[in-house]
């Protein structure tokens, strides 16, 4: 099973992540994007999507036109855990 991080662990990693901020409740973490149109948006949810596949954890996200929301927890861990943080960190490398 996979396990919740401890706040501090979450906040450090927070440090090393662009633009991903906690949520309220602290149980996920969040990103909002903006790209130059839907065509765009859409090319990287689909890379977004065949990382999640490869991982076996999905984000769970909001479309409209250019702008993506991404939000990401473990369901099972019932907060944040490392599979997050490391598919925030890809995430990151793709919008660089």
């Amino acid at each position: 099973m996979v396990k919740q991080l401890p706040a501090d662990t979450v906040d450090n990693a927070l440090k090393s992540l662009t633009g991903w901020n906690l949520s309220a409740d602290t149980k996920s973490i969040h990103k909002d994007l903006k790209f130059q149109d839907f065509n765009q948006a859409w090319g990287f949810m689909n890379r977004v999507a065949l990382l999640a596949e490869k991982m076996d954890h999905h984000p769970e996200w909001f479309n409209v036109y250019n702008r993506v929301e991404i939000k990401l927890t473990t369901h099972d861990a019932g907060g944040i855990s490392d599979r997050d943080i490391t598919m925030a960190k890809a995430i990151d490398q793709m919008t660089q």
